[in-house]
């Protein structure tokens, strides 16, 4: 079931209308060279599972104002924008599984993208998320945090992979390892995971700036319904964003006989940081 490669029903253009505002959206495939010389082009996969079928769109016209939500313009793309040349080594076409892992683990980054970062993620949840002092320290965290749920996850990572990292990515089975750019020799360390999907996505570099777009988030229901909202923004990023502990009760006011040390505020800010990108 999970070789087959489904094809889908869905149209190679989508648009939606908000009032007079329309959104445009075309449909994302990939011609991927075949073993014996020639080209497969297909779209995702498949969905959530290998018999739902499924498409990937990206935002190719138009724009949306919403109150204080402006819609990501077109040329922002991150995995709706991945094209074959991004694929450094492809395996099999991406399912929608992978795409969303990256897409969450983008989420996540996004905050901690001033330092090496990774984040392993297993069907959209993340199993290890860490800073280090290098990526391969970041990684190695990441990966110790639960290594048994980060098998066949997918690895995001705010550096340029270097043979370090790759040596330990490679003790462990991957599905999908994504980074803003690979060093000399870590993709031949990689490589030897026949089926595992390396993509280099550049807009990692740039990745700081999402922090501050707010999309339009649906959530389908069961009937066919839809909720629409504004995608949430973080408020909280330093310290300095925190409110005092305290609270004033029959004319006395009370507090935290002590406050949290530095080590404890960069702790809570980053599970602050992880769980909001969740």
């Amino acid at each position: 079931m999970y070789t087959t490669i489904l094809g889908d029903s869905f149209p190679m253009d989508m648009t939606v209308s908000f009032g007079d505002q329309t959104l445009v959206y075309r449909k994302r495939t990939w011609a991927i060279p075949t073993e014996d010389g020639g080209v497969d082009e297909r779209g995702i996969r498949y969905g959530e599972n290998p018999d739902q079928e499924a498409a990937l769109y990206e935002l190719v016209n138009g724009n949306l104002v919403l109150g204080d939500c402006k819609f990501i313009e077109p040329g922002n793309a991150l995995v709706s924008g991945i094209k074959v040349e991004d694929m450094l080594q492809v395996g099999k076409h991406p399912g929608k599984i992978n795409l969303t892992d990256v897409d969450n683990g983008l989420n996540i980054i996004k905050y901690l993208v001033d330092k090496p970062a990774a984040v392993i993620l297993k069907h959209n949840n993340p199993c290890g998320a860490a800073v280090g002092s290098s990526l391969a320290d970041a990684y190695n965290k990441a990966n110790r945090a639960d290594r048994i749920a980060a098998f066949g996850g997918a690895v995001i990572t705010s550096r340029a992979i270097d043979k370090e990292t790759a040596e330990l990515m490679s003790q462990n089975y991957l599905e999908v390892v994504c980074a803003p750019d690979f060093e000399d020799g870590s993709l031949e360390i990689l490589s030897k995971a026949k089926n595992l999907r390396v993509i280099r996505m550049d807009g990692i570099n740039r990745l700081a700036d999402f922090e501050k777009f707010r999309f339009v988030d649906f959530k389908s229901l069961i009937d066919g319904g839809i909720i629409v909202q504004q995608s949430a923004v973080n408020s909280i990023r330093s310290a300095a964003d925190l409110k005092p502990a305290t609270a004033t009760w029959k004319g006395q006011e009370y507090k935290c006989e002590r406050q949290p040390t530095q080590q404890e505020l960069d702790d809570m800010i980053f599970g602050w940081a992880v769980e909001h990108g969740v």
